[in-house]
């Protein structure tokens, strides 16, 4: 989950965009109302811009009158969810985000308290973006009923970690938890593509993925542990990977077992056609997925190609169960290239139209073969499992 804010002065602009109201937004009919709070019913984006404007003339030294928020949670988390539950996602925000008080590291205040519980806004829920994600919109205003300023220091920071709350609190995966899976990514990414191992080396190649790299040593210049920094965001090494796999101590063991298999054969099964790609562990080009299975869970790493396939075949702004659907079809692909061994795997998705038992896409033939056992294992999940549509929210 994330979540963005800003204090701002352009109010009627952001009222109408939130809204629908402007010709920039090509889909208005998918921009729904879910809640106000200290304005009529029914009123306008004018109406509340003029409200807000009324109320600022008390504070004529105030250049920025409105807060501009958007909360952006994990489509997997809302896919159920009702208006009444939008309604409540904002209000458990505004508790988490006026809750804050902000200072510096001795202690002294930087920003007190807010009251946008207390404050005249507007939110709404948009489904109209290019990524088809839902989040939330909401104008709110820098005064509260009692005619105290909303302090906007670092207000930002007050929205990362509103959200980074509830989240938590909600058993849901937070900005800072995907932040760190793409480092870890990155960090895996750069040991795989290292021919010969060197600490050096890897350094070298974080930062130019951009990463600002922070090493810390004994007193006899050994390398203890390292930070990463990108922006405003750090990762201490302890935090990255699986297990505490990528710290300084264990790095040369995770280079190890990230090698090609070819390096560890014998040169007599060493030819391309005898090596099967072990998905036990990560490989560039390979996404994570968890294997729900007979009540057992098996964590296998997915070629990336078929995974498109599967997202494109179970969209999620389309499809109900599409998670279930994912979860089968990974299954079925498993049995298929044999990366677990299940009781009673089903036959019918084994094999690929005459290809040998060798599984692996060798060459652009067999990469589309890899596709087709990949639609194929699609089509038997759908069987099996059978397609939920989405519905939709209507207002």
């Amino acid at each position: 989950m994330i979540a963005k804010a800003k204090s701002i002065s352009h109010g009627i602009n952001a009222l109408n965009y939130i809204t629908g109201v402007s010709a920039n937004k090509k889909h208005p009919e998918k921009i729904f109302h879910i809640c106000d709070n200290f304005l009529p019913l029914g009123i306008d984006p004018l109406g509340i811009w003029n409200s807000v404007r009324l109320d600022s003339m008390s504070r004529p030294r105030m250049k920025n009158n409105l807060i501009r928020i958007e909360i952006s949670p994990a489509p997997e988390h809302t896919r159920n969810f009702t208006p009444d539950n939008w309604k409540q996602l904002w209000q458990d925000f505004v508790t988490e985000f006026d809750r804050q008080e902000l200072k510096d590291k001795k202690g002294r205040l930087l920003s007190p308290k807010t009251n946008l519980a207390e404050s005249k806004s507007t939110v709404w829920l948009h489904l109209e973006s290019d990524s088809g994600i839902p989040h939330l919109h909401a104008v709110v205003s820098r005064l509260d009923e009692n005619g105290n300023i909303n302090n906007d220091r670092n207000i930002h920071l007050r929205a990362q970690r509103a959200a980074e709350r509830i989240a938590r609190k909600r058993g849901w995966q937070t900005a800072a938890d995907i932040n760190r899976q793409s480092v870890s990514r990155d960090c895996l990414d750069v040991l795989s593509q290292m021919r010969k191992w060197s600490i050096d080396d890897y350094f070298a190649r974080l930062e130019a993925k951009g990463y600002d790299v922070k090493v810390r040593k004994d007193e006899k210049g050994v390398i203890r542990g390292y930070i990463l920094k990108k922006g405003n965001a750090r990762f201490k090494a302890s935090e990255l990977g699986k297990g505490r796999n990528l710290m300084a101590s264990k790095l040369e063991g995770t280079w190890n077992k990230l090698r090609p298999n070819q390096e560890r054969q014998t040169k007599a099964d060493s030819r391309e056609s005898d090596i099967r790609p072990d998905y036990n562990d990560y490989r560039p080009d390979t996404r994570r997925v968890d294997i729900v299975h007979d009540d057992e869970t098996h964590t296998r790493f997915i070629p990336e190609q078929v995974m498109r396939v599967f997202d494109d075949e179970f969209d999620f702004r389309e499809v109900e169960n599409w998670a279930d659907l994912i979860n089968e079809a990974c299954y079925h692909f498993a049995v298929a290239m044999s990366f677990m061994s299940f009781l009673n795997a089903p036959t019918y998705v084994s094999g690929g139209g005459g290809a040998s038992n060798n599984d692996l896409p060798k060459k652009r033939d067999d990469i589309e073969e890899e596709i087709a056992r990949a639609r194929r294992c699609a089509a038997a999940a759908r069987s099996k499992i059978g397609i939920v549509r989405r519905k939709g929210i209507r207002r």
